[in-house]
């Protein structure tokens, strides 16, 4: 069989998950600041650690994970009109290379706008790669003249 389902990842998923990650940066041909080891222990103690505001959904083809993506939600300050509000940002959307450019990274897309949606979340945000900005548009992003950014990396020197 072949089947592909989009479903929260689980306890024992966090694992291939940070090596997801790790594979992902050796890709973008980035340096590690750490080892592997190091690197799997430290994502999968602060996926546990930060599980009730980072939601990671997993892409799974016949019981293997192959594609992530995570909503970060955000807490935001009450208004007299909604007392609770909330917000989100898509973050670390990855599929395998070997499955890229078939729809899979869409399908993590919209798997994740509509976790959102039942959260009730006001918007979600998504900081994106060149390569990505056309698969964020078709699932309903846009850019917004009203949602600004500082750089506070580089701006505190």
């Amino acid at each position: 069989m072949n089947s592909i389902a989009i479903r929260p990842a689980l306890p024992d998923d966090l694992v291939t998950v940070a090596e997801l990650r790790w594979q992902w940066l050796l890709e973008k041909g980035e340096t590690p600041v750490t080892s592997r080891d190091d690197f799997v222990d430290h994502f999968v103690t602060w996926a546990q650690e930060e599980a009730s505001s980072h939601h990671c959904m997993v892409m799974v083809r016949d019981d293997v994970v192959i594609g992530m993506a995570w909503l970060a939600v955000t807490q935001r300050v009450p208004s007299p009109r909604a007392l609770e509000r909330s917000s989100g940002d898509l973050q670390c959307v990855y599929v395998v290379p070997e499955e890229r450019d078939t729809g899979l990274g869409g399908r993590l897309i919209d798997a994740v706008l509509a976790l959102a949606h039942e959260r009730g979340l006001e918007r979600v945000t998504v900081h994106s790669s060149s390569r990505a900005i056309s698969a964020y548009s078709r699932h309903g992003f846009a850019v917004s003249p009203r949602l600004l950014q500082a750089d506070v990396a580089r701006s505190s020197s």
